[in-house]
């Protein structure tokens, strides 16, 4: 949790190697898209922002195996 806690904490929608935008993705959890992803090990965190308000909403966590596709581990 604290590795999610130093990546969000500050510019969670700057596009980085771990983190990138995901609006083509529509994931089961909450019928609420997520825009982002963020790769901490192998996991997957799945959030958005609300700008304004400057909260980050996660999604969901997802274990991620090598081989598997973002879209695979949303199911």
């Amino acid at each position: 949790m604290e590795a999610i806690h130093q990546q969000l904490i500050q510019e969670p929608t700057l596009i980085t190697r771990n983190r990138k935008r995901l609006e083509p993705l529509v994931p089961n959890f909450e019928a609420v898209p997520p825009i982002w992803e963020l790769r901490v090990g192998d996991y997957r965190v799945f959030y958005d922002v609300d700008e304004e308000e400057k909260i980050v909403y996660i999604r969901a966590v997802r274990h991620k195996p090598p081989g598997q596709t973002t879209e695979e581990i949303v199911r």
